[in-house]
């Protein structure tokens, strides 16, 4: 295979890491602070999706349209935490996986009666669309590359909201001993509604940014979410490090694996049996990954050990 294929497929499983990411580290938060198990994470996804779209069509600005995304997506988190997570925090986790359940089913019908049954579609700004030239003479759309800084600028600005500011270390400590730091003075609800809040607006804004590549539709948020679990269990729990570097391999094992697997078993096999066996090794690649994780680290690679 040539060498630009290879940098465009590792460019691609970047792309796909970051956005990932996106949605991981808010459910990695939500679920590593609060201990909840949140199935409803996708919803938000798809909420900042169909903002996006909506505010795009009405305006024509894609900045404007990233702005509702983020707000319409951190208002329903707030939302849901106020009025119904709020109530789970000391359920069992079975009665949070129904409850939130029962969420997706509200949000999928609630879009569907409010836009239809037929997708929308997000364009890419004029500004980023086309291919831009790397070095080496590479040629790589735009859009997907400005995905990948945006991607990793947020990591770096969460990174710093948790690390090392006030909040972040309320947030940090409450991950620990939420008791403790109730006693202290901290508003235990108000930062649970923060928290949620701030993974559902990093939810929609991988939404929206994702919609301008795909088609923004009912349920779209449910495929992303199994694989945002998959990242927080490679990555370990309430790990935002953990949450990117598990996000990155699960983006490229996905893409290359995709790519290079049926053209390795073309080495030894028919073509035809090739594609298939390699086709569908490629699909069962990130869990085969996050198997050899649990076994190598049953805690995830930056999860703590109990």
């Amino acid at each position: 295979m040539s060498t630009i294929l290879i940098v465009e497929q590792v460019l691609n499983g970047l792309q796909f890491g970051v956005m990932l990411f996106l949605m991981a580290a808010g459910l990695t938060l939500i679920f590593g602070v609060m201990g909840l198990i949140n199935l409803a994470h996708g919803s938000f996804f798809m909420v900042g999706a169909f903002a996006a779209a909506t505010v795009a069509a009405m305006t024509g600005s894609f900045v404007l349209a990233l702005f509702a995304a983020l707000t319409a997506s951190a208002v329903a988190g707030s939302i849901v935490e106020i009025f119904v997570i709020r109530r789970l925090y000391g359920s069992a986790h079975l009665d949070q996986v129904l409850a939130t359940f029962a969420l997706i089913l509200i949000f999928s019908e609630g879009t569907r009666w409010v836009f239809g049954s037929f997708p929308l579609f997000l364009e890419i700004p004029n500004a980023l669309s086309g291919p831009t030239t790397l070095t080496g003479g590479i040629e790589y759309p735009l859009y997907r590359l400005t995905l990948i800084c945006v991607g990793l600028a947020v990591a770096a600005g969460l990174w710093w909201l948790i690390e090392r500011t006030r909040i972040g270390v309320q947030i940090r400590a409450g991950k620990n001993d939420r008791e403790m730091i109730a006693a202290l003075g901290v508003n235990i609800s108000k930062l649970y509604t923060l928290v949620f809040a701030l993974g559902a607006a990093l939810a929609g804004l991988a939404g929206a940014l994702v919609g301008a590549i795909q088609s923004v539709q009912v349920g779209m948020g449910e495929p992303v979410l199994i694989l945002a679990f998959v990242v927080i269990v490679i990555g370990g729990i309430g790990s935002i490090k953990g949450a990117f570097i598990g996000a990155i391999m699960v983006g490229l094992a996905d893409t290359l694996g995709g790519i290079f697997l049926p053209a390795l078993f073309k080495l030894f096999m028919a073509p035809g049996a090739a594609t298939q066996t390699g086709s569908a090794l490629a699909s069962m690649l990130i869990y085969i990954l996050m198997s050899l994780v649990l076994i190598w680290r049953p805690t995830g690679l930056f999860g703590l050990r109990t």
